[in-house]
């Protein structure tokens, strides 16, 4: 009985192996090839800040990693935002006082 058990567990094991082999692999579909621009707080808490403003080798890294969570392919571009980025995003009376000037957002662009 037990030779018996063990068998069917071996056919078993054999054949889920088989049908994971004749499967077609998938593999990670990108977004379409459109760009788009995430805007990151400075002060995100995981402190990528240094590596994406600085435009080092990490910088890449984390910007492709980034992209790559959200669905895209790759960073095409990454760096401290420009103003014309988040201008706006500010109610007038946050703008208006200089105290509550918040750290200069970090943007990446995904695409392509």
């Amino acid at each position: 009985m037990r030779r018996a058990v063990a068998l069917i567990g071996l056919f078993g094991i054999v054949g889920a192996g088989l049908s994971l082999a004749v499967l077609p692999t998938s593999k990670t579909v990108a977004a379409p090839s459109d760009q788009r621009t995430f805007l990151i707080p400075a002060s995100d808490g995981y402190g990528v800040a240094d590596c994406i403003s600085s435009k080092s080798e990490c910088g890449k890294i984390v910007a492709d990693a980034w992209c790559e969570a959200q669905g895209f392919a790759k960073a095409s571009s990454f760096g401290v935002a420009s103003r014309e980025d988040f201008t706006g995003s500010l109610s007038k009376a946050q703008a208006a006082t200089p105290a509550a000037a918040p750290e200069q957002p970090l943007a990446i662009t995904c695409g392509g």
